[in-house]
């Protein structure tokens, strides 16, 4: 037996935990006191939502993420729901719509003005009237355009499609009945062709998104799994919950074989629920829990022990709920690779928590950021719903290549939202709008914008088309293309390489199944 170190290689060995300054954090907040187990805040790059405590109906607030310091007891709120607020969720590929989910059994979509909530929302843009019971849960899909999925305490998971001109929709495109409590937590893949959820049954349930059809179903005597996550495109999902004796436990399962578990580790005897957080990028994984002021964070493998403990950030302030943001929020300079708000309810306190990869170099590290999931569709809602899967449309954190494109994209698709909105409020202009959306404009191909199937042809994109771009006028312009394309050259490379070594493993495989055929034919 050859001899083996204890210790392992891993470049988030020393991952910290920082927290922001007094200054940099939010005060004065008044967080909502519902015991339900939701996040209770989501995070993007321009905007901060929090569920708020508030008398006769339910409200949230939207904060500009740079609105930091003492928070105003009077200031705006969305208040349209006749019930608590119960989960907000920021739709992946706007920074300005939101959905909301509430105790008066409706989903409602808002639109976010530019400059945040000046004056108090109350008009939803879409409402969503189908759930018999109050809604507790609500996710957008990965990578389709203006797809929801909602659970109520009906147990059914509805799916909505957000592209029609009708303001109140009553009809989900697809009901899912399977459920027989209430569903607690909801997960998808990377391409969103999956989606798990766990019950209050126990069961931990993996399905076809589209469909609803049960692919695996597990039913696990000695782990009750309150939160599932799916890691991403490693095939294995994690639970966390509790165990027969009631301590905290996390298991991770094969997702091809979810009737045992393939790992379960007891963490802690503590009573609030465990929030786990996967960052498909370094692999890492941050579990969090209700009531703690601690989060564990791990290093996820596809080989054993699969889950590897890095180490602890600890804290006196006990956390109600967690926002994420999302990577192309990050602050590279300082190699932050995640990026927590945690809700402090004894202080009405939001903290922004950052952990860092600590490096001595200040340029840009690349092995820490790989391409990441970009804030671009990768299907329209009626590709999706006639059967296409497709992975996110990727992109590069580096600052050179990402930041002037990136804003430069989130504007021409809010114009063209606000273009579609108004049009839909002028039932004239609907049939115009449509046919404008199929030909496209000319100004947009001067531009270098490109068509649906364009960008399904370059799943990797990071803005302009440089054969359609228009020359540079000035050095600091051709300076800018230069950067471009040598990120274009680089990010290429990569996909080359990756498909070579996936073809060398493809090779071997089909090797090892001929070795092993000619060797059952000789006996």
């Amino acid at each position: 037996m050859t001899w083996r170190p204890q210790y392992r290689s891993s470049k988030f060995r020393h991952v910290f935990g920082k927290a922001a300054t007094k200054e940099s954090c939010y005060d004065g907040v008044p967080i909502t006191r519902s015991v339900q187990d939701n996040n209770f805040c989501a995070v993007n790059p321009r905007f901060l939502a929090v569920i708020t405590e508030c008398a006769g109906g339910g409200a949230f607030l939207v904060l500009s993420i740079h609105h930091t310091g003492k928070v105003d007891p009077h200031t705006p709120r969305v208040s349209g729901h006749k019930g608590n607020v119960l989960d907000v969720k920021w739709n992946p590929f706007s920074d300005y719509c939101i959905a909301s989910c509430s105790e008066d059994t409706t989903v409602k979509v808002w639109e976010i003005p530019p400059h945040g909530v000046l004056k108090n929302l109350t008009v939803p843009w879409k409402e969503l009237q189908g759930h018999s019971r109050r809604v507790g849960l609500i996710e957008w899909h990965p990578t389709a355009n203006n797809i929801l999925f909602s659970t109520a305490y009906d147990y059914q998971v509805m799916i909505w499609n957000l592209d029609c001109p009708e303001q109140v929709i009553k009809n989900p495109v697809r009901t899912i009945s399977h459920h027989t409590d209430v569903v607690l937590s909801m997960s998808f893949n990377t391409d969103g062709s999956l989606l798990a959820t766990t019950c209050k049954d126990r069961k931990v349930r993996l399905m076809d998104s589209r469909s609803g059809n049960i692919l695996q179903e597990a039913n696990n005597k000695t782990h009750k799994a309150s939160k599932v996550l799916i890691l991403g495109n490693m095939k294995m999902l994690l639970t966390t919950g509790t165990s027969r004796w009631n301590d905290r436990q996390i298991a991770l399962w094969d997702q091809d074989d979810l009737s045992v578990s393939l790992l379960q580790e007891n963490l802690d005897g503590s009573s609030g629920n465990l929030f786990p957080f996967y960052d498909p990028d370094t692999h890492m994984l941050y579990i969090a829990g209700k009531g703690d002021g601690n989060i564990r964070y791990y290093e996820i493998s596809s080989e054993k022990p699969y889950i590897h403990y890095l180490t602890e950030y600890r804290s006196n302030l006990p956390q109600k709920g967690m926002g994420v943001m999302p990577k192309r929020g990050l602050d590279v300079s300082s190699c932050e690779v995640f990026r927590f708000y945690k809700l402090v309810t004894i202080k009405s306190l939001i903290e922004p928590l950052s952990m860092i990869v600590p490096r001595r170099s200040e340029s840009y590290q690349e092995d820490i950021y790989p391409m990441t999931a970009g804030n671009r569709p990768a299907l329209t809602a009626e590709e999706w719903l006639s059967g296409i899967d497709k992975g996110p449309v990727l992109m590069s954190l580096k600052p050179g290549s990402q930041v002037a494109e990136s804003y430069s994209e989130m504007n021409k698709e809010r114009g063209n939202l606000l273009d579609s909105r108004r049009s839909q409020s002028r039932p004239g202009m609907q049939q115009l709008a449509y046919i404008q959306d199929q030909l496209g404009t000319k100004d947009g191909k001067e531009d270098g914008s490109r068509t649906a199937d364009d960008r399904s042809r370059t799943p990797i994109s990071n803005g302009e088309d440089l054969a359609l771009c228009s020359p540079p006028r000035t050095e600091n312009e051709l300076l800018l293309k230069f950067h471009k394309q040598q990120e274009e050259i680089r990010r290429l490379r990569e996909l080359v390489h990756q498909r070579d070594v996936r073809v060398k493993q493809l090779e071997l495989e089909i090797k090892n199944i001929k070795n092993s055929q000619a060797q059952s034919s000789d006996f």
